[in-house]
């Protein structure tokens, strides 16, 4: 195993378990607190999608027009698969507004996108830490994670998300789908 492997699972590890034991909603606004806990206690998938959709507006106002238009043309590219485009508006945004965690994740979903796993992993290492209830970047540590074989960490990642996000029925299965791999058979 590599040199930079090897850091990269460490420093992973390190922000897995900062988050999972730092205060919730430690960086994000009362109005994404109010939506966190109404995602996570949803009686039913659509009244999650809702919150899910408000939340994520509320995630993407980084309380500057010029900050906004460089996420929205950064999604944009994404949108038409324009990675190399997208990724110059994203870094632009993260240079400017090193503490907009949404844009931080969006540069994670541009460097995935073109296989950097390494940079994906810095910039959700960057969204959670500033804002450790992301989680579509708590799915991006678990894919990555996986994809690279590291199944605890990822069905770490993938079991927070769940948490936060009860009916995502893709992080259910990749939970489900890890389960014996990471804990084992119950006798």
């Amino acid at each position: 195993m590599s040199i930079l492997i090897r850091e990269f699972k460490s420093r992973t590890a390190l922000a897995l378990a900062l988050i999972t034991f730092c205060l919730p909603g430690a960086a994000v606004a009362d109005r994404a607190e109010e939506l966190l806990t109404e995602l996570a206690t949803a009686s039913s998938p659509e009244i999650a999608d809702r919150a899910e959709r408000d939340l994520f507006n509320e995630w993407s106002k980084s309380g500057s027009p010029a900050m906004d238009l460089l996420l929205k043309r950064g999604r944009d590219a994404l949108e038409v698969s324009d990675f190399e485009t997208a990724i110059e508006h994203l870094t632009a945004l993260t240079d400017h507004a090193p503490d907009f965690a949404e844009g931080w994740s969006t540069l994670a979903l541009a460097y995935y996108a073109t296989d950097s796993l390494g940079p994906a992993m810095d910039a959700l290492e960057h969204t959670l830490a500033l804002n450790p209830n992301h989680f579509g970047a708590l799915q991006g540590v678990g894919a990555i994670h996986e994809e690279l074989g590291d199944l605890d960490l990822a069905y770490r990642a993938y079991s927070r998300v769940v948490e936060l996000r009860p009916f995502d029925s893709d992080v259910t299965e990749a939970i489900e789908r890890l389960e014996t791999r990471v804990n084992g058979v119950s006798l």
